[in-house]
């Protein structure tokens, strides 16, 4: 739990309140007032590979320190309750789908994907009118892709796609498709409701050697859900700091003068819901830090990340949406905290994993493969 973490982890969660103030927190407020993005992005990354955020989230083999679980919880978490935005840019770029991968696309593409001087991005899901699934026949040593991909977060900046495909009589694998190569096309960028931004890629016969496969060829899925099942522990932290945020800040609210003469927290019905929001976080906090520990001791935490993600995000959910009721409706003025959090709010219950997904998944692990603890 919180209360019984290391004084090794709470001194790391203060150098992480530390890094949101004076870094992150000012960081956001020039760009507020109109600063060049990417002399503010250059500034917060110098900071956090100074504070030794950045290499976190980067193997060891390759210059980073390689955090656990727990640590990572821990800094996520702490930099979500200050709200201060721009963890985008703290972190550096993990290995993802490529963790472990072989000669040449070690060199060539993880090692340039860790070092900042590539950009990957993860092209996973296929639109819902995709006529078939994106296919990668062997045609010697080269593979000839077609189908569509959308949803590629930040695929129109990226230098490369960790696609995944069907290789027939292989199975679905992972493969390594750089955007320039011909026949790859950048058919729509689009941008959600969170301010996130995405592009479909549409593959005409698109020529990629055989070696760019990752691993062998049928290991793309349990690659590809071995990904999105360590994001799942981020969303939950990420998302129950928010929660600590927007508690903070409609208790502020609540204690301050009121028109009425009397602050709104003296209200019974304001302090029945204010209640609440303590009650949901207080539980969605023990439920992250005891799932970060399980896999802090090498557990396989793929239902209780499940749990974790499902229950932190429709907490968050919930907690904002009393939030905004609560302070009123100032909080719906595009700018506002509230008003941001609830944007972001919605897009993490379909994140790696829509919630009723996940929820079908989870009772798979216990009814059908017996995994799973409580």
């Amino acid at each position: 739990m919180p209360e019984s973490l290391s004084t090794a982890h709470q001194a790391l969660a203060a150098k992480a309140v530390e890094f949101a103030r004076d870094v992150l927190l000012s960081a956001a407020f020039e760009l507020a007032g109109g600063a060049d993005e990417n002399e503010i992005r250059d500034r917060v990354r110098s900071a956090s590979k100074s504070a030794g955020f950045f290499t976190m989230t980067q193997p060891r083999a390759f210059g980073g320190t390689e955090a656990s679980p727990l640590e990572l919880t821990v800094v996520r978490e702490t930099f979500a309750a200050a709200n201060a935005g721009l963890t985008h840019w703290v972190f550096g770029p993990g290995p993802g789908v490529l963790a472990g991968a072989d000669e040449p696309l070690r060199s060539t593409h993880l090692a340039a994907a860790l070092a900042g001087e590539k950009r990957a991005a993860f092209a996973f899901t296929e639109p819902d009118d995709a006529p078939h699934f994106t296919t990668a026949t062997p045609d010697g040593e080269m593979l000839r892709v077609r189908g569509v991909k959308s949803y590629v977060t930040g695929g129109a900046t990226a230098d490369f796609l960790n696609t995944l495909v069907e290789i027939p009589g292989r199975g679905r694998s992972m493969l390594v498709i750089d955007r320039n190569t011909p026949g790859v096309v950048l058919e729509r960028r689009f941008q959600s409701m969170d301010g996130s931004h995405h592009a479909v890629f549409r593959f005409e016969d698109a020529s990629v050697p055989v070696s760019h496969v990752i691993g062998k060829p049928g290991e793309g899925l349990p690659r590809a859900m071995r990904q999105i099942g360590d994001t799942r522990l981020a969303i939950a932290a990420e998302a129950v700091g928010s929660c600590r945020y927007i508690v903070g800040f409609v208790t502020d609210h609540l204690l301050a003068p009121h028109a009425s003469g009397a602050p709104l927290g003296s209200r019974e019905g304001v302090r029945l819901r204010y209640a609440d929001l303590r009650i949901k976080t207080y539980a969605a906090r023990s439920l992250l830090y005891r799932t970060a520990r399980l896999a802090e001791r090498g557990d396989n935490i793929v239902n209780e990340g499940i749990c974790a993600k499902v229950f932190a995000t429709e907490t968050l959910s919930e907690v904002v949406d009393t939030a905004i009721q609560l302070v009123g409706g100032k909080a719906l003025t595009v700018g506002h905290p509230l008003e941001k959090l609830y944007r972001e709010a919605r897009s993490l219950r379909l994140a790696e994993g829509a919630s009723d997904v996940l929820r079908l998944n989870l009772a798979r692990g216990r009814l059908d493969l017996d995994k799973g603890v409580l």
